[in-house]
């Protein structure tokens, strides 16, 4: 066979796994509002940069007539490109190849590119789109799957761990993404159970749909599973994109470092006023969070989720931070079981990764109440606690208004190892609410008139900051409107820390 005609053999071989399975089946990927495997590839990485690998797999099964059905590539994309010109590694399933199911083969291609990202220290992202394990197949692919599952324990907290779930997963195909640090999914076109709807009829008789069951508001909103939630395709790219930004290469590496053309002196005036005098009257504690990193950006994790505590990624002079927030406007910022969850694995996370980690307090305490004791408020309350407590990143700590109870201990408070803690002269830091304490230390002895007298004469004393300042469990009361300055001189002063932890294998977490 003459040069030539190698060429054209080449060349009919790239066309042909780029066309995954044929192009009635891509319009019809189209029509169901979603991207192929390549397209996605090609919005998420910069022009040129991704580099195929394991183009020409396919298959190796001859049951069911299986060796007819032969597609070059066999239902996944895998390779490496660069975001923001930083290395990463992608693999994408294509779900116009038997539905993007698992087959031994594919997994063979997942599992080369995982081993890749850990041996070169670079984050993975997996764009998943499939039906779970390729049944013609049988136990070879749920080894396969279980092959991917041992990495993504092993990469976890080496790694970064992006999954994007942009059509359904279900089965074996959604624990993958589960054990990754973040998921974006997609309205309307993306679900992740372990069971369809059919089977829980079947089960349980219960009648649901597809989209109650395991839509991106479902995981968004009331399960948790899901961090991020896109408009399409499209946007779900353009988001995880985003977040890379914040995100260092590898556990051995910093964030990466932004040029900060926003004033690092800039005062906000208006975060004066911004606490309410009145203690039971709520404010967004979003105002205050947007009013004093750069340029007013603020990625949010999980905004849709356990809305009384907010987690996400800003930048102050440049360099990336973790913040955690109570948020007094959805239930009075008070800590929950959902809440400490979606705070603790954030904290974790950012911890493994040298993101610093900025904590905004204002919180009443524990949600009171059967459903919150029964459901293991203790244990999931120790969660953050924990987190908190065994993170050694920079933690800076801002308390705006109530720190109350155990929940100040919790709020990465000075006694859990934060190395700075501000407050503003609003801050009410006590074991509780004025009148709470005043009930309980003088018990039905007082007429009204004396128990207000009691009761203003606590707050005075303790419902400020100013006796936790005396003790030195907080390092400075400051002016709300120097809140920008004060947390960015502290995670300077911060930046070269060195904290480490009591040897051993690992530490036991009240899962």
């Amino acid at each position: 066979m003459s040069i030539e005609k190698k060429i054209q053999q080449l060349e009919e071989n790239n066309r042909l796994a780029e066309l995954g399975g044929g192009v009635d089946k891509i319009k019809k990927q189209h029509a169901a509002g979603r991207h192929t495997a390549r397209e996605r590839i090609k919005e998420l990485l910069d022009p040129h940069s991704f580099v195929e690998i394991d183009k020409f797999v396919t298959h190796r099964t001859t049951d069911f007539d299986m060796d007819k059905q032969k597609y070059l590539g066999d239902g996944v994309v895998t390779g490496y490109g660069k975001i923001d010109g930083r290395l990463v590694y992608v693999f994408a399933q294509d779900f116009t190849v038997f539905g993007g199911s698992l087959s031994r083969a594919n997994a063979d291609k997942i599992v080369k590119i995982m081993d890749l990202a850990m041996k070169m220290g670079a984050p993975i992202i997996g764009l998943n789109d499939s039906g779970g394990a390729r049944i013609q197949e049988g136990v070879e692919s749920l080894g396969g799957y279980a092959d991917i599952f041992y990495r993504n324990v092993m990469s976890s907290g080496v790694i970064p761990q992006i999954s994007a779930v942009l059509g359904p997963c279900a089965g074996g195909a959604v624990y993958s993404p589960a054990m990754t640090d973040f998921i974006m999914m997609v309205k309307n076109t993306s679900y992740m159970f372990v069971t369809g709807p059919d089977v829980i009829k079947t089960v349980t008789h219960e009648e649901v749909t597809k989209e109650d069951l395991g839509g991106a508001m479902t995981h968004n909103s009331k399960s948790g599973v899901a961090h991020l939630m896109a408009e399409d395709d499209s946007q779900a790219m353009m988001m995880l994109r985003e977040l890379m930004g914040f995100l260092p290469a590898n556990n051995m590496e910093d964030p990466p470092v932004k040029v900060c053309t926003d004033s690092l002196f800039r005062e906000e005036d208006s975060l004066d006023t911004i606490v309410p005098d009145d203690p039971n009257k709520p404010y967004d504690m979003l105002d205050i969070i947007t009013k004093v990193v750069d340029d007013h950006n603020f990625f949010e994790i999980q905004p849709y989720y356990a809305k009384n505590i907010i987690i996400g990624f800003a930048r102050f002079a440049g360099k990336p931070v973790g913040i955690v927030a109570n948020q007094p406007a959805v239930l009075a910022g008070v800590l929950d079981i959902d809440s400490s969850i979606k705070a603790a694995r954030f904290v974790r996370f950012c911890d493994a990764f040298n993101i610093p980690l900025v904590t905004f307090v204002d919180v009443p305490g524990f949600l009171p109440g059967t459903v919150q004791e029964f459901g293991g408020i203790i244990k999931h309350g120790a969660k953050l606690l924990f987190a908190f407590a065994e993170a050694t990143v920079p933690k800076i700590t801002l308390i705006t208004r109530k720190s109350y109870g155990g929940a100040y201990d919790v709020m990465s408070s000075k006694h859990i190892g934060a190395d700075v803690n501000f407050a503003y002269p609003t801050a009410e830091i006590a074991v509780m609410g004025p009148e709470g304490a005043v009930n309980i230390i003088y018990k039905n002895k007082l007429s009204e008139q004396e128990r207000q007298t009691v009761i203003d004469d606590y707050r005075a004393r303790f419902a400020s900051p100013y006796k936790a300042a005396q003790l030195g469990y907080i390092d400075e009361i400051i002016y709300p409107r120097q809140t920008r300055t004060k947390l960015i001189q502290a995670l300077e002063m911060t930046q070269n820390k060195v904290k480490n932890n009591p040897a051993k294998k690992h530490g036991n977490i009240p899962l």
